[in-house]
Protein backbone atom coordinates (compact mmCIF):
# COMPACT_ATOMS: atom_id res chain seq x y z
CA UNK A 1 0.00 0.00 0.00
CA UNK A 2 1.60 3.17 -0.82
CA UNK A 3 1.92 5.93 1.73
CA UNK A 4 0.44 9.32 1.58
CA UNK A 5 2.29 11.19 4.51
CA UNK A 6 1.30 15.25 3.47
CA UNK A 7 -2.39 14.55 4.02
CA UNK A 8 -3.81 17.21 1.31
CA UNK A 9 -6.07 19.25 2.33
CA UNK A 10 -9.64 19.02 2.36
CA UNK A 11 -12.09 20.04 -0.39
CA UNK A 12 -10.09 22.90 -1.81
CA UNK A 13 -6.56 21.28 -1.98
CA UNK A 14 -4.85 24.88 -2.15
CA UNK A 15 -1.55 23.60 -2.01
CA UNK A 16 -1.97 21.28 -4.58
CA UNK A 17 -1.46 21.61 -8.35
CA UNK A 18 -3.71 20.97 -11.07
CA UNK A 19 -1.21 22.93 -13.41
CA UNK A 20 -0.61 19.78 -15.82
CA UNK A 21 -3.05 16.70 -15.79
CA UNK A 22 -3.12 13.01 -17.56
CA UNK A 23 -6.51 12.52 -17.94
CA UNK A 24 -8.00 9.08 -16.31
CA UNK A 25 -8.42 7.04 -20.10
CA UNK A 26 -9.93 3.39 -19.47
CA UNK A 27 -7.35 0.67 -20.87
CA UNK A 28 -4.59 3.44 -20.56
CA UNK A 29 -3.93 4.78 -17.56
CA UNK A 30 -2.82 2.18 -15.71
CA UNK A 31 0.25 2.05 -13.10
CA UNK A 32 2.85 1.66 -15.77
CA UNK A 33 1.57 4.14 -17.79
CA UNK A 34 1.75 6.51 -14.74
CA UNK A 35 5.11 5.26 -13.62
CA UNK A 36 6.68 6.23 -17.14
CA UNK A 37 4.53 9.78 -17.15
CA UNK A 38 6.01 10.57 -13.89
CA UNK A 39 9.37 9.99 -15.23
CA UNK A 40 8.76 12.33 -18.02
CA UNK A 41 6.39 15.04 -15.56
CA UNK A 42 7.85 15.57 -12.80
CA UNK A 43 5.53 17.49 -10.97
CA UNK A 44 2.18 16.54 -13.15
CA UNK A 45 -1.21 15.20 -11.62
CA UNK A 46 -2.24 11.38 -12.96
CA UNK A 47 -4.84 10.10 -12.64
CA UNK A 48 -5.96 6.57 -13.06
CA UNK A 49 -8.54 4.60 -15.18
CA UNK A 50 -12.00 4.91 -14.17
CA UNK A 51 -12.42 2.23 -11.49
CA UNK A 52 -16.26 1.36 -10.70
CA UNK A 53 -17.47 0.64 -6.95
CA UNK A 54 -18.68 -2.55 -7.93
CA UNK A 55 -15.27 -3.64 -8.83
CA UNK A 56 -13.73 -2.41 -5.97
CA UNK A 57 -16.50 -3.43 -3.77
CA UNK A 58 -16.82 -6.96 -5.11
CA UNK A 59 -12.90 -7.56 -6.31
CA UNK A 60 -9.57 -7.42 -5.39
CA UNK A 61 -8.98 -4.15 -4.08
CA UNK A 62 -5.11 -4.40 -4.38
CA UNK A 63 -5.61 -5.51 -8.15
CA UNK A 64 -7.26 -2.06 -8.46
CA UNK A 65 -5.51 -0.36 -5.85
CA UNK A 66 -1.98 -0.84 -5.65
CA UNK A 67 0.79 1.71 -6.52
CA UNK A 68 4.11 3.07 -6.59
CA UNK A 69 4.41 5.53 -4.53
CA UNK A 70 6.81 7.46 -7.55
CA UNK A 71 3.57 8.20 -8.98
CA UNK A 72 2.46 10.86 -6.33
CA UNK A 73 0.60 12.69 -6.72
CA UNK A 74 -1.99 10.47 -8.02
CA UNK A 75 -5.41 10.81 -8.41
CA UNK A 76 -8.05 7.89 -7.79
CA UNK A 77 -11.36 7.97 -10.16
CA UNK A 78 -14.57 6.36 -9.41
CA UNK A 79 -17.35 5.37 -11.59
CA UNK A 80 -20.62 5.00 -9.54
CA UNK A 81 -23.66 7.02 -8.33
CA UNK A 82 -24.11 5.40 -4.91
CA UNK A 83 -23.48 7.99 -2.59
CA UNK A 84 -22.58 4.93 0.29
CA UNK A 85 -20.75 3.19 -2.09
CA UNK A 86 -18.93 6.08 -3.36
CA UNK A 87 -18.45 7.07 0.16
CA UNK A 88 -16.57 3.83 0.89
CA UNK A 89 -14.79 3.65 -2.26
CA UNK A 90 -13.28 7.02 -1.22
CA UNK A 91 -12.35 5.93 2.43
CA UNK A 92 -10.62 2.99 0.26
CA UNK A 93 -8.86 5.15 -1.93
CA UNK A 94 -7.70 7.63 0.94
CA UNK A 95 -6.22 4.83 3.01
CA UNK A 96 -4.20 3.76 0.07
CA UNK A 97 -2.78 6.72 -0.28
CA UNK A 98 -4.21 8.79 -2.98
CA UNK A 99 -4.09 12.21 -3.47
CA UNK A 100 -7.53 13.23 -4.76
CA UNK A 101 -10.66 11.20 -5.28
CA UNK A 102 -12.73 12.29 -8.89
CA UNK A 103 -15.97 11.14 -10.02
CA UNK A 104 -16.18 10.64 -13.09
CA UNK A 105 -19.12 12.80 -15.12
CA UNK A 106 -17.98 12.82 -18.41
CA UNK A 107 -17.99 9.25 -19.66
CA UNK A 108 -20.51 8.88 -22.59
CA UNK A 109 -20.20 5.16 -23.47
CA UNK A 110 -23.36 3.04 -24.02
CA UNK A 111 -21.48 0.28 -21.14
CA UNK A 112 -20.86 3.01 -18.44
CA UNK A 113 -24.66 4.60 -19.16
CA UNK A 114 -25.92 0.96 -18.40
CA UNK A 115 -24.62 1.15 -14.74
CA UNK A 116 -26.28 4.51 -14.24
CA UNK A 117 -23.11 6.64 -14.04
CA UNK A 118 -20.63 8.73 -16.19
CA UNK A 119 -22.00 11.46 -18.14
CA UNK A 120 -25.60 10.66 -17.87
CA UNK A 121 -24.79 11.71 -14.28
CA UNK A 122 -25.28 15.28 -15.31
CA UNK A 123 -28.84 14.75 -15.70
CA UNK A 124 -29.55 14.71 -11.89
CA UNK A 125 -27.22 17.41 -10.25
CA UNK A 126 -28.74 16.72 -6.85
CA UNK A 127 -27.83 12.86 -6.67
CA UNK A 128 -24.04 13.89 -7.98
CA UNK A 129 -24.27 16.40 -4.87
CA UNK A 130 -25.32 13.75 -2.77
CA UNK A 131 -22.18 11.72 -3.78
CA UNK A 132 -19.86 14.45 -3.59
CA UNK A 133 -20.98 15.32 0.05
CA UNK A 134 -21.15 11.60 0.65
CA UNK A 135 -17.01 11.23 -0.14
CA UNK A 136 -16.13 14.90 1.75
CA UNK A 137 -17.45 13.03 4.49
CA UNK A 138 -15.80 10.07 4.00
CA UNK A 139 -11.90 11.74 3.71
CA UNK A 140 -9.80 14.23 4.26
CA UNK A 141 -8.11 14.51 0.59
CA UNK A 142 -10.12 16.61 -2.17
CA UNK A 143 -13.04 15.49 -3.84
CA UNK A 144 -12.71 16.43 -7.08
CA UNK A 145 -15.29 15.83 -10.39
CA UNK A 146 -14.68 15.79 -14.16
CA UNK A 147 -17.59 16.96 -16.25
CA UNK A 148 -18.86 17.60 -19.83
CA UNK A 149 -20.12 21.19 -20.55
CA UNK A 150 -23.88 19.54 -21.72
CA UNK A 151 -25.77 16.64 -23.02
CA UNK A 152 -26.63 15.44 -26.60
CA UNK A 153 -27.35 18.91 -28.79
CA UNK A 154 -28.31 21.21 -25.78
CA UNK A 155 -25.85 24.09 -25.86
CA UNK A 156 -27.45 25.79 -22.88
CA UNK A 157 -24.96 27.54 -20.61
CA UNK A 158 -27.72 27.46 -17.58
CA UNK A 159 -27.52 23.59 -17.90
CA UNK A 160 -23.34 23.60 -17.05
CA UNK A 161 -23.41 26.14 -14.50
CA UNK A 162 -26.33 24.85 -12.48
CA UNK A 163 -24.53 21.49 -12.55
CA UNK A 164 -21.70 23.37 -11.30
CA UNK A 165 -23.60 25.18 -8.69
CA UNK A 166 -25.18 22.22 -7.20
CA UNK A 167 -21.60 20.96 -6.41
CA UNK A 168 -20.66 23.99 -4.82
CA UNK A 169 -23.59 24.22 -2.68
CA UNK A 170 -21.56 20.86 -1.19
CA UNK A 171 -18.54 22.27 -1.32
CA UNK A 172 -16.71 20.50 -4.47
CA UNK A 173 -14.16 23.46 -5.07
CA UNK A 174 -12.16 21.84 -8.12
CA UNK A 175 -13.89 20.90 -11.44
CA UNK A 176 -12.51 18.78 -14.26
CA UNK A 177 -14.03 20.45 -17.15
CA UNK A 178 -13.96 18.27 -20.54
CA UNK A 179 -15.19 21.30 -22.65
CA UNK A 180 -17.51 19.82 -25.07
CA UNK A 181 -20.91 18.18 -24.80
CA UNK A 182 -21.45 14.27 -24.37
CA UNK A 183 -23.78 13.04 -27.37
CA UNK A 184 -25.57 9.69 -25.20
CA UNK A 185 -26.64 8.37 -28.06
CA UNK A 186 -25.47 7.85 -31.69
CA UNK A 187 -21.70 8.66 -31.30
CA UNK A 188 -18.94 5.79 -29.85
CA UNK A 189 -16.78 7.30 -27.00
CA UNK A 190 -13.92 8.19 -29.87
CA UNK A 191 -16.35 9.84 -31.60
CA UNK A 192 -17.69 11.94 -28.53
CA UNK A 193 -13.47 12.86 -28.23
CA UNK A 194 -14.29 14.65 -31.48
CA UNK A 195 -17.10 15.36 -32.88
CA UNK A 196 -18.92 17.71 -30.43
CA UNK A 197 -17.42 21.16 -30.69
CA UNK A 198 -15.29 22.31 -28.04
CA UNK A 199 -16.36 25.47 -26.57
CA UNK A 200 -13.49 26.70 -24.33
CA UNK A 201 -15.44 29.86 -23.78
CA UNK A 202 -18.19 28.56 -21.75
CA UNK A 203 -15.83 26.64 -19.65
CA UNK A 204 -14.18 30.13 -19.45
CA UNK A 205 -16.99 31.31 -18.33
CA UNK A 206 -17.84 28.77 -15.80
CA UNK A 207 -14.12 29.87 -14.16
CA UNK A 208 -15.67 33.70 -14.22
CA UNK A 209 -18.96 32.46 -12.53
CA UNK A 210 -17.35 30.87 -9.83
CA UNK A 211 -13.83 32.24 -9.16
CA UNK A 212 -13.01 30.90 -5.50
CA UNK A 213 -13.13 27.23 -7.93
CA UNK A 214 -10.48 25.58 -9.31
CA UNK A 215 -11.38 24.82 -13.08
CA UNK A 216 -9.03 22.07 -15.18
CA UNK A 217 -9.62 22.43 -18.65
CA UNK A 218 -9.68 18.93 -20.61
CA UNK A 219 -10.24 18.04 -24.32
CA UNK A 220 -8.82 19.08 -27.52
CA UNK A 221 -5.20 20.26 -26.32
CA UNK A 222 -2.68 18.99 -28.03
CA UNK A 223 0.74 20.89 -27.90
CA UNK A 224 3.00 22.21 -24.92
CA UNK A 225 2.45 25.84 -26.15
CA UNK A 226 -0.86 25.94 -26.61
CA UNK A 227 -1.41 24.07 -23.02
CA UNK A 228 0.55 26.79 -21.43
CA UNK A 229 -1.18 29.41 -22.80
CA UNK A 230 -4.64 28.20 -21.55
CA UNK A 231 -3.06 28.52 -18.21
CA UNK A 232 -3.62 32.09 -18.19
CA UNK A 233 -7.13 31.54 -17.78
CA UNK A 234 -7.62 28.30 -16.63
CA UNK A 235 -5.84 26.93 -13.06
CA UNK A 236 -4.73 23.46 -15.02
CA UNK A 237 -4.48 22.11 -18.29
CA UNK A 238 -5.63 18.27 -18.64
CA UNK A 239 -4.09 16.72 -21.84
CA UNK A 240 -5.75 13.18 -23.08
CA UNK A 241 -4.77 11.60 -25.74
CA UNK A 242 -1.79 13.44 -26.72
CA UNK A 243 -0.04 12.37 -23.69
CA UNK A 244 -0.48 8.65 -24.87
CA UNK A 245 0.34 9.33 -28.83
CA UNK A 246 2.99 11.65 -28.23
CA UNK A 247 4.51 11.47 -24.60
CA UNK A 248 7.10 14.23 -24.66
CA UNK A 249 4.10 16.57 -24.29
CA UNK A 250 4.31 16.45 -20.63
CA UNK A 251 8.20 17.18 -20.39
CA UNK A 252 7.66 19.93 -22.69
CA UNK A 253 4.82 21.03 -21.05
CA UNK A 254 6.48 20.78 -17.68
CA UNK A 255 9.33 22.91 -18.20
CA UNK A 256 7.06 25.88 -19.49
CA UNK A 257 5.35 25.33 -16.33
CA UNK A 258 8.42 25.37 -14.12
CA UNK A 259 11.72 25.94 -15.81
CA UNK A 260 13.38 24.80 -12.87
CA UNK A 261 11.97 21.24 -12.62
CA UNK A 262 14.45 18.03 -13.01
CA UNK A 263 13.43 16.13 -15.43
CA UNK A 264 15.67 12.87 -16.27
CA UNK A 265 17.46 12.78 -19.73
CA UNK A 266 16.03 10.30 -22.38
CA UNK A 267 18.80 7.87 -21.23
CA UNK A 268 17.84 8.26 -17.73
CA UNK A 269 14.57 7.69 -18.27
CA UNK A 270 15.15 4.49 -20.50
CA UNK A 271 17.28 3.38 -17.60
CA UNK A 272 14.25 3.41 -15.19
CA UNK A 273 11.96 1.99 -17.12
CA UNK A 274 14.32 -1.00 -18.27
CA UNK A 275 14.72 -1.43 -14.41
CA UNK A 276 11.01 -1.08 -13.61
CA UNK A 277 10.12 -3.84 -16.27
CA UNK A 278 12.34 -5.99 -14.80
CA UNK A 279 10.89 -5.97 -11.43
CA UNK A 280 7.49 -6.26 -12.97
CA UNK A 281 8.02 -9.09 -14.89
CA UNK A 282 9.30 -10.92 -11.96
CA UNK A 283 5.46 -10.08 -10.47
CA UNK A 284 3.86 -11.88 -13.42
CA UNK A 285 3.38 -8.62 -15.77
CA UNK A 286 3.85 -9.32 -19.27
CA UNK A 287 6.87 -6.82 -20.70
CA UNK A 288 4.64 -5.86 -23.82
CA UNK A 289 1.85 -4.48 -20.90
CA UNK A 290 4.79 -2.28 -19.46
CA UNK A 291 6.21 -0.77 -22.90
CA UNK A 292 3.02 0.02 -23.85
CA UNK A 293 3.12 3.85 -22.73
CA UNK A 294 6.67 4.33 -24.73
CA UNK A 295 5.96 3.29 -28.08
CA UNK A 296 4.79 7.12 -29.01
CA UNK A 297 7.28 8.42 -27.26
CA UNK A 298 10.50 8.95 -30.11
CA UNK A 299 7.75 10.35 -32.68
CA UNK A 300 9.69 12.78 -34.50
CA UNK A 301 13.13 11.79 -33.80
CA UNK A 302 15.62 9.76 -36.13
CA UNK A 303 14.99 5.98 -35.23
CA UNK A 304 11.59 6.23 -33.95
CA UNK A 305 10.05 3.64 -36.09
CA UNK A 306 12.51 1.50 -35.52
CA UNK A 307 12.02 1.85 -32.04
CA UNK A 308 8.21 1.44 -32.34
CA UNK A 309 8.92 -1.80 -34.19
CA UNK A 310 11.21 -3.38 -31.77
CA UNK A 311 8.96 -2.41 -28.49
CA UNK A 312 5.75 -3.92 -30.28
CA UNK A 313 7.35 -6.99 -31.87
CA UNK A 314 5.45 -9.96 -30.02
CA UNK A 315 8.66 -12.23 -30.87
CA UNK A 316 11.28 -10.29 -28.84
CA UNK A 317 8.52 -9.13 -26.09
CA UNK A 318 8.12 -12.85 -25.62
CA UNK A 319 11.22 -12.80 -23.83
CA UNK A 320 10.24 -10.67 -21.25
CA UNK A 321 13.59 -8.98 -21.17
CA UNK A 322 13.03 -5.25 -19.71
CA UNK A 323 16.87 -4.80 -21.21
CA UNK A 324 15.01 -5.11 -24.78
CA UNK A 325 14.05 -1.27 -23.68
CA UNK A 326 17.90 -0.19 -23.51
CA UNK A 327 18.22 -2.31 -27.36
CA UNK A 328 16.00 -0.21 -28.44
CA UNK A 329 17.15 2.92 -27.17
CA UNK A 330 20.82 2.31 -28.39
CA UNK A 331 19.79 1.30 -31.94
CA UNK A 332 17.76 5.18 -32.20
CA UNK A 333 20.81 6.57 -30.71
CA UNK A 334 23.27 4.87 -33.17
CA UNK A 335 20.71 6.33 -35.91
CA UNK A 336 20.54 9.86 -34.35
CA UNK A 337 24.58 10.18 -34.54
Amino acid sequence: MAANPSGPEHLSGAEQDWRVCVAPMIDVTDKHCRYFHRLLAPKARLYTEMITTGALLRGKVDRHLYFDEAEQPVALQLGGSEPQALADCAKLGEQWGYDEINLNCGCPSERVQKGAFGACLMAEPALVADCIKAMQDAVSVPVTVKHRLGLDYDDSYDFARDFVGALYTVGCRVFIVHARNAVLKGLSPKDNREIPPLRYDMAARLKADFPDCRFVLNGGIAQPAQAYGLLEEFDGVMLGRAAWHNPGVLSELSRLCDPDVVIPEPGQIVHAMARYADSEVKKGVPLRVVVRPMLGWMNGRAGSRHWRRTLSDSTQLSANDGQLIERAWAALVMQSE
